[in-house]
């Protein structure tokens, strides 16, 4: 077995995950914890990579790359922004250290998009971007990447033209809970109602001027026609993420749909872009960001 080479960690706003890498690029070990950008800024960064690094055995003087929260503003310390149209080689070359630390420890910037009709920023997604497309990419490509905040990314020749980002997983849990609503979902558990999620999807989608008026009928439905919580919650889901498909998918001109992402939002997704007659590629986020922290290791550490 190769000994290990460089430690990788995303480090996001409720999680930490870390991969111990060897020379191989295989992985040694990994630790997940909950211990994310909002609990470490309490317990002390350092701190909390040092203890992962004990329990992974991780020699002292191996490096560490870090991508995602612990470079924000109120992070560890600020990484910055790459300002598009962003090259994803350009990721690499913001890589900032960390000071005062006896290992080398980088963390890779984020994305900004300074439109003053359209500001965005990513942090965490462009490692996935690189992992999913490459150093190299060439190839044009309408990217999803699904979550509590949802990207849609549009890369041209390797270079992130533009992207948006949409509240759609914030905004379902709000609705879902302190709303009218929330009575409508009440008792859903696990159960599915693929109908009535294709439904919302679809009407939203065609609608999408109609959004608050399709989610109140969420509620009148029931009320006067009866359905399970379910088919409510579901209904929500769709609602959100037509939303989302309409903004975004007439973009794609019939190509396929590059989509990162794993689990159940991987395939709700799926599911979501299929139904409207879109191909779609699926690429799983945590191989994604796994291999774009590599590349970006690689790229730094063998210069």
């Amino acid at each position: 077995m190769s000994e290990p080479a460089y430690v990788a960690v995303d480090w996001g706003t409720s999680s930490f995950r870390l991969w111990l890498i060897d020379r191989g690029g295989d992985i040694r070990a990994e630790r997940r914890s909950d211990e994310g950008m909002t609990a470490a800024a309490k317990a002390g960064f350092a701190d909390v990579l040092q203890s992962h690094l004990d329990a992974v055995g991780a020699p002292s003087d191996l490096p560490v790359l870090i991508c995602g929260m612990a470079g924000a503003r109120q992070g560890w310390v600020e990484a910055g922004y790459i300002d598009t149209p962003a090259r994803l080689a350009a990721i690499l070359e913001g890589a900032v250290s960390v000071p005062g630390q006896s290992r080398d420890i980088r963390i890779l910037p984020g994305i900004a998009q300074r439109d003053a009709r359209a500001p965005d920023v990513m942090r965490g997604e462009e490692t996935q971007l690189l992992g999913a497309l490459g150093l190299d990419a060439a190839d044009d490509a309408l990217v999803c990447m699904p979550g509590t905040h949802s990207k849609w990314v549009t890369v041209t020749g390797g270079t992130v033209a533009r992207f948006a980002t949409f509240m759609t997983g914030e905004l379902f849990s709000a609705i879902s809970r302190e709303t009218i609503l929330s009575h409508a979902v009440n008792g859903a558990g696990e159960a599915e109602d693929r109908e009535a999620f294709k439904a919302a999807l679809v009407g939203a989608f065609e609608a999408p001027a109609q959004a608050a008026n399709l989610l109140f009928r969420v509620r009148s439905r029931q009320l006067l026609f009866g359905g399970t919580a379910a088919a409510a919650r579901e209904s929500i889901s769709g609602t959100l993420i037509g939303l989302e498909m309409a903004a975004e998918l007439p973009a794609a001109r019939g190509a396929a749909v590059t989509l990162i992402a794993s689990g159940q939002l991987a395939a709700r997704y799926r599911a979501a872009i299929e139904a409207l007659s879109v191909t779609v590629r699926v690429i799983d986020a945590d191989e994604a960001v796994r291999r774009g922290l590599s590349m970006a290791a690689r790229a730094i550490w063998t210069r």
